[in-house]
């Protein structure tokens, strides 16, 4: 299979070829290899290749799944391969091998998806974009100079490239939805607890973080979820189970939606004019669609929810760096990490455990707020992010314009990591474009554990205004 014409179809169309043999698994891994060959010079999205592991699967032989013979490509954060780094994108865990599959990854290949490398991601996963000391910056497809979003945006850049239609992301405060808007690609971050952690975790960030994909296509991210989603064994707690399989959502009539919109940041962060044009032409085109729209906002304490946000996270890297640290037989030191990252294991050791509990409480009030805001609302629609892809650089770990990088940081999450708070669902659409060739992402959320709406309502926008068949200019 020629590399454009591998490029032309999405996951499920893939997976409809090797059902019908009209090609097999080892030539779609060889498109695959080839894809990631000629542009990941360029772009460093893939920083671990697995091509002998995704040969000796196919070999031994694939499950029948939704996906067989698909490849795929895991972010080096959130799903451990057995016997393969999972680094983290930090120096501390470079040479960290576990023994056995997360859970994410076991129902990937039972899906019957061919896992043949990891990409990139910034240290820990705390930037809006993904450019770490241990394997240098990711670029944009669409403009190499800047940034392809964070934290998973290996994944997005090699989707984006035509590398896999399709790639694993996890999400923290926006991590699947930035990095989506930034490289023109559907993104949805499931409800909380959708997809398990374990058997390492059993939530991550205190129930901010999870797990799911960056795709091309709304169905290949609503066939995914069905294949990964569900409560494991031991997990703390789980999303409340869907009525149907979330793919047969897909070309379902959404309904008459009632729509808020607001382009106004609970953070309070300026936003780039083209970001609310993109937002107020998204709620243009759902009126057109029949949806019923109101500007609308919840009432949130974004000071609070900063403050409360910081320390959770904080306390979370800094016990996972204790515990790496331990594991190797010395203490922590602030070489071990990049300049910002510390700074944030600084303030995790510093917080008290008191201050923690407080936070947790801030955390559940404001999601009660959005609930309630859920109530009358189906939707709330937004920009994904304040500004458009920013330019390689500011959002680097380890600069000294701590000042710049604040700014740009809180631009990027000001609209997305109130969800991850509160535990909804939420997309990111690539409905629009900078007037200098760049993707703009526009948001919309719904109510805790309805990501079939979301399903509904993003396959209406897909038939209304196709993405799927713009791609970036491959560069010699």
């Amino acid at each position: 299979m020629k590399a454009e014409e591998f490029a032309s179809f999405d996951g499920l169309g893939l997976a409809e070829l090797v059902r019908g043999r009209h090609v097999s698994p080892s030539e779609l891994l060889d498109a695959a290899v080839s894809q990631v060959e000629a542009r990941n010079p360029e772009l460093n999205a893939v920083v671990t290749k697995l091509y002998d592991h995704a040969r000796s699967a196919i070999a031994a032989g694939l499950p029948d799944g939704p996906f067989t013979g698909v490849p795929y490509l895991l972010k080096d954060l959130g799903a451990h391969v057995s016997g393969a780094v999972t680094s983290f994108g930090t120096t501390l865990f470079k040479d960290f091998v576990v023994d056995h599959d997360s859970e994410i990854t076991a129902r990937l290949r039972r899906a019957g998806l061919v896992i043949f490398g990891k990409t990139n991601t910034p240290e820990m996963g705390l930037a809006a974009s993904t450019e770490p000391r241990l394997f240098g910056p990711t670029r944009n497809p669409w403009k190499p100079s800047h940034s392809s979003g964070g934290s998973s945006g290996g994944s997005a850049a090699a989707v984006a490239a035509g590398m896999v239609p399709m790639a694993h992301a996890t999400d923290g405060g926006g991590s699947i939805r930035i990095p989506a808007s930034c490289c023109g690609l559907f993104g949805l971050k499931p409800t909380r607890a959708r997809n398990p952690m374990g058997p390492d975790a059993g939530e991550g960030w205190g129930g901010a973080s999870v797990g799911h994909a960056v795709t091309r296509t709304v169905r290949d991210s609503a066939a995914l979820l069905d294949a990964t989603s569900g409560p494991d064994i031991g997990d703390p707690y789980w999303a409340p189970p869907p009525a149907r399989p979330f793919l047969e959502e897909v070309g379902r009539d959404p309904g008459r939606l009632r729509i808020a919109i607001t382009t106004r940041p609970w953070n309070g962060q300026p936003v780039d004019a083209e970001c609310a044009e993109a937002a107020v032409a998204a709620a243009r085109l759902c009126e057109r669609l029949g949806h019923h729209v109101d500007e609308a906002t919840p009432d949130v304490d974004a000071r609070a929810l900063g403050d409360a946000t910081l320390v959770i996270i904080s306390a979370n890297i800094r016990a996972t760096l204790e515990a790496r640290a331990a594991a190797l037989g010395r203490e922590l030191k602030p070489g071990d990490v990049e300049r910002l990252t510390w700074a944030r294991a600084v303030d995790g050791h510093t917080a008290r455990a008191a201050d923690y509990a407080r936070s947790i409480g801030v955390v559940h009030r404001i999601g009660r707020v959005v609930a309630r805001f859920f109530t009358r609302y189906d939707i709330l629609l937004s920009p994904t992010m304040c500004q458009p892809p920013f330019p390689l650089g500011v959002l680097d770990l380890m600069t000294d314009d701590v000042e710049r990088y604040t700014k740009a940081i809180l631009g990027s999450i000001g609209f997305t990591s109130l969800f991850n708070s509160s535990g909804n669902p939420a997309m990111s659409v690539p409905l629009a474009w900078s007037r200098s060739g760049l993707p703009i992402g526009v948001q919309f959320a719904a109510p805790f554990g309805d990501e079939a709406m979301l399903f509904r309502l993003g396959a209406q926008l897909e038939r209304a205004q196709p993405w799927s068949e713009r791609r970036p200019p491959a560069r010699n």
